[in-house]
This record gives C-alpha cells, sequence and structure tokens, in this order.
C-alpha cells in the first residue's frame, strides 16, 4: 500500500467516509507481545518492541488512530516545526511502526483472560494468544451529547485546553464544567483568550476551594451559573453558543469563538474490570516509575493510566517505557 493511498485512507476513515480494514491472521501461535490501542502510546510501543525483535501484533480498534483522529492542527509535539495534522501525525507513526514489522489488526478486542500465561484476547469468536500485554486504549472526553458539538469538534470544540488554547489568542471562549479540570482549563486559557466563560448548570462549583477561588478572582474569567449550552452555531467554524437558564428556561445567544468541554474523561477499561487494579475513575493503576499493572507481564501506557496530563508526547513516553519493561519482563521470565 503506498503513502499516497495509506493518507487518503486515513483521512476519509477520520471523516467517517471508509472504514479501515488491515487484518492478519495469527492462527493459533502465541505472541511475544500484543498491544491494545493505536494511539501515540500503543504506535510507539509498536516501535520499540518490533526493533527489539519481538514482532509485535497490534489491535488496533475499529477507529484506528485514537484520539488524534479527531484533531486537526497538532503545533505542541516535537519535531514538526510547522506543526502537523493529527490524523497525519498518527498515519506516519503507524508507517514508521509498520517498517519494523508490526502487524495490524484493524478490530476491536472483545474479551480478555488475564488470569494466566500466555494471556487471551478475542476478537469476537477468534482467539489470540500473547505472553505480554500493552494496553494502550486511551482515555475518551465526556463530551454534553449535542449534535451541532459534533458537527464543530475540532472547529471550534474541544477538550484539551493544552491542545488547542493557542488557537483562540484575544477571541472569546467557554469553559463547561464546574469541577477542578474546569478551573484549570479556564485559568489556563486566560493566557490566550480575551474573555473566558464558565458555564455551570448549578450554582457552586464542584471543584477544590483553592482552585474555584483563583477562577473567581480571575478578572478575564466570568461565570454564567445554572444555566447549560443547548446548541452550538456557526459556519464551518465556531461562531456563538445557544444557552439555556435552568431556572427560569430563559435561552439566549451569546458570540463565541471556542467552546471547551471540561466534563471530565471516562478511561477506556471497562475490557479489563475485576482483572487489573484501577482507581476509583476506571484508570489502571502502575506501579512506581513503571508501566506495570497489577498482573506480572500486563502493562498500561498513554492515557489509559494517566489522568492528570493526557498529552500525546506523554502517552508516547509511556509506550516506549512499556515496551523496554515488556522485553526485559520477557528477558527475566523465560520469553522472547
Amino acid at each position: 500500500m503506498t503513502t499516497e493511498v495509506l493518507r487518503s485512507i486515513l483521512l476519509a476513515n477520520k471523516l467517517g467516509r471508509v472504514k479501515v480494514k488491515w487484518e492478519h491472521d495469527v492462527g493459533e501461535n502465541v505472541e511475544n507481545v500484543i498491544i491494545l490501542g493505536s494511539g501515540p502510546a500503543g504506535l510507539t510501543a509498536a516501535i520499540y518492541s518490533a526493533r527489539a525483535n519481538l514482532n509485535p501484533l497490534m489491535i488496533e480498534g475499529d477507529e484506528a488512530g485514537g484520539q488524534l483522529m479527531t484533531t486537526t492542527e497538532v503545533e505542541n509535539y516535537p519535531g514538526f516545526a510547522k506543526g502537523i495534522q493529527g490524523p497525519e501525525l498518527m498515519m506516519v507513526t503507524r508507517e514508521q511502526a509498520a517498517r519494523f514489522g508490526t502487524r495490524f489488526i484493524t478490530r476491536n478486542a472483545t474479551k480478555v483472560d488475564l488470569s494466566k500465561r500466555p494471556f487471551k484476547i478475542w476478537i469476537g469468536e477468534q482467539l489470540y494468544q500473547t505472553q505480554t500485554l500493552i494496553i494502550s486504549t486511551g482515555a475518551s472526553a465526556k463530551y454534553l451529547g449535542l449534535p451541532s458539538e459534533k458537527t464543530f469538534l475540532g472547529r471550534g470544540v474541544s477538550a484539551c485546553a493544552t491542545c488547542d488554547g493557542a488557537f483562540f489568542k484575544n477571541q472569546q471562549v467557554a469553559v463547561v464544567g464546574g469541577g477542578d479540570t474546569a478551573m484549570e482549563e479556564a485559568n489556563f486559557l486566560t493566557r490566550f483568550a480575551a474573555k473566558v466563560w464558565i458555564i455551570h448548570r448549578r450554582d457552586s462549583f464542584r471543584a477544590s476551594k483553592i482552585m474555584a477561588d483563583r477562577v473567581l478572582k480571575n478578572p478575564k474569567i466570568e461565570v454564567i451559573w445554572n444555566s447549560t449550552i443547548e446548541e452550538v452555531m456557526g459556519e464551518g467554524v465556531v461562531k456563538s453558543i445557544k444557552l439555556k437558564n435552568l431556572l427560569t428556561q430563559k435561552e439566549q445567544v451569546m458570540p463565541m469563538d471556542g467552546v471547551f468541554v471540561a466534563i471530565g474523561h471516562k478511561p477506556n477499561t471497562d475490557l479489563f474490570a475485576g482483572q487489573l487494579e484501577m482507581n476509583d475513575v476506571g484508570y489502571l493503576l502502575t506501579k512506581g516509575k513503571t508501566t506495570y499493572t497489577s498482573v506480572p507481564g500486563v502493562f498500561a501506557a498513554g492515557d489509559v493510566q494517566d489522568p492528570n496530563y493526557r498529552q500525546a508526547i506523554t502517552a508516547a513516553g509511556t509506550g516506549c517505557m512499556a515496551a523496554i519493561d515488556a522485553e526485559r519482563w520477557l528477558e527475566a521470565n523465560g520469553g522472547h
């Protein structure tokens, strides 16, 4: 498959026009390492484990590429002085992993059994077995569920101020939420935006007092209480929002250049419930400064174990760590 064809397929897949299907039947072989998930963490783990001659198999999911497939311009990933489109960054990283021999299955894992080695992963009825497993299934941002929100995703609607805040210099932006994440996002956005509006459905914040006080004292932030966004509007990009006051039921339209949804993330860990240790939100717990999970031979990288940073570059770093951890674990336990 040529670079040009791969590029067009990945970009078309981002727009929902094509479902990518790269299949590789491994039969009943026991793999050295299987990687679940194909964002920056998974693909970096694939590059490192492939270069270590572990011959990795990646189950990349029906929607390959992770959250960056819904991101337009990426300007904070090292090595791209002029920025790069999110899908293109994933494409070139995937090409790099494939160059060293990574094999890909573009389907979702449906069941796992981590009770003993070799670990078992199913895709429907097909069973795959592996000596080590790297989990890089990521986390999904929680959104409001508005059709118009999806329309403008990456075109003024975002769930990451650190990623996209710099695109809104001297503009008006709204932050939706009332927890610590919303407070952090709002404060960060004041570095760029002329005005930041916090839209909160209640009359008080859930955030810690210190974070809430910091927001309330910031002259560039104004809070709209007891309100929700009913619709995001614009032409190509966000131009305004429709607000509804939950006490009066009155609606109003406000000019707005960007909307940052800060109501939390959900780690994609349902598959591992009852088998791996997680925190109360569902993020996988790793040991110390490693990617080791509670099951020896199973490693976690990227947003699936990171509730704090959630950046492509930090995900890639832990993907590297997971591959090295897996390689060393195999050497120490009679594997590869």
